[in-house]
């Protein structure tokens, strides 16, 4: 989880929406990715979907089976919709979102008669210190406007 945070981190520092994830097979980090959409000018370039696609080039494989995520904050349908089809064994994350979250909140994906592929989902991982590293990130811009 320490990677997924620095990731948060320098997502925060490009100005990004400090939101980082890390895939681990066999307890070693294969990829980790923070948000860059901005930078990318790009929606679907969320940590989740960037660290699946990076590991996903190293192992071959557009399935991850026997990866685990972990990411500082619970994803969002469309990233929750990509661990499904990437076949990720489970899912650690940070903080919830209450707004744009598709796994505990919102949609809740995987409790969907539709959803092909559930991961075991473990929430609330360093959920406080997630939780105000996105309440300081929108504190200090709406400060500054």
């Amino acid at each position: 989880m320490e990677i997924a945070f620095a990731e948060a981190r320098a997502a925060a520092a490009r100005g990004e929406v400090p939101v980082g994830a890390a895939v681990v097979r066999d307890g070693a980090v294969i990829a980790a990715a923070g948000n860059r959409t901005r930078e990318l000018n790009d929606p679907t370039a969320h940590a989740e979907v960037l660290a699946i696609r990076a590991a996903c080039a190293e192992i071959g494989s557009e399935r991850l089976i026997g990866c685990d995520l972990w990411v500082t904050l619970e994803p969002c349908p469309m990233c929750a919709t990509a661990i499904s089809f990437a076949r990720l064994r489970r899912l650690y994350f940070g903080a919830e979102d209450p707004k744009g979250g598709g796994v505990v909140s919102g949609a809740r994906l995987y409790d969907q008669p539709t959803c092909h592929h559930a991961p075991e989902v473990y929430p609330g991982f360093r959920e406080r210190e997630a939780a105000e590293m996105l309440r300081a990130f929108f504190r200090e811009r709406r400060d500054t406007t």
